[in-house]
């Protein structure tokens, strides 16, 4: 009878090898915008331009959740709900690309629809805790779970330096900072304590 070989100990996933060279585009189509290299309390960037601009995707992939409805309430719980509407996208590369605070869905942008660099994804808007400020919060992380995580989900890389290329119509790719950061630090749990967190 032949050995098996034990399964792996680690809890760790290993992340699946990337496509490299795929093309990358500014999230917001708008040319009134602004952001900061920075955000709160976790890596994340909110790009801010008019309420109803295009939101699109940043590279060839599939969307792996679409939050249609509002639900967020100020009285809890904090974190899952914040980023009100919103879309994640499963890039070929293996970067999870989202963006939330949006006002509309575009027609058609459901879980396992593929799409295209440029493709519409929804409209800016200011819905969960943006606090009444139209604004994309932008996130880059590796898919864990898939859905449900939102405390990774919401950002692990800062992206500015993506973003400031995406916008010159660079192509600085984040797949290798991204699968990086989960070689470190896996798929960790969600928080102890959602009280306060910013979350977009």
């Amino acid at each position: 009878m032949p050995k098996v070989a034990p399964a792996p100990t680690s809890a760790r996933p290993t992340p699946a090898p990337a496509r490299t060279g795929l093309r990358h585009v500014f999230p917001v189509r708008a040319d009134n915008v602004a952001y900061h290299p920075t955000h709160s309390v976790y890596p994340g960037t909110d790009i801010f331009a008019d309420c109803g601009e295009p939101v699109v995707a940043v590279t060839d992939g599939q969307i792996l959740e679409v939050s249609r409805v509002d639900r967020f309430d100020k009285r809890g719980p904090l974190g899952p709900y914040n980023g009100g509407l919103s879309v994640s996208l499963l890039g070929d590369d293996g970067v999870r690309y989202y963006g939330s605070h949006l006002s509309a869905i575009a027609d058609g942008i459901d879980a396992g629809v593929r799409v295209r660099a440029g493709q519409q994804l929804g409209r800016l808007g200011r819905t969960g805790n943006a606090n009444n400020v139209c604004h994309l919060h932008f996130g880059l992380s590796p898919k864990c779970r898939g859905t449900g995580d939102w405390w990774i989900r919401r950002g692990v890389v800062w992206p500015a330096r993506y973003l400031d290329s995406w916008r010159k119509r660079g192509n600085r790719e984040p797949a290798a900072e991204v699968a990086a950061w989960q070689r470190v630090h896996g798929c960790p749990k969600a928080p102890a304590s959602t009280n306060g967190a910013s979350v977009g």
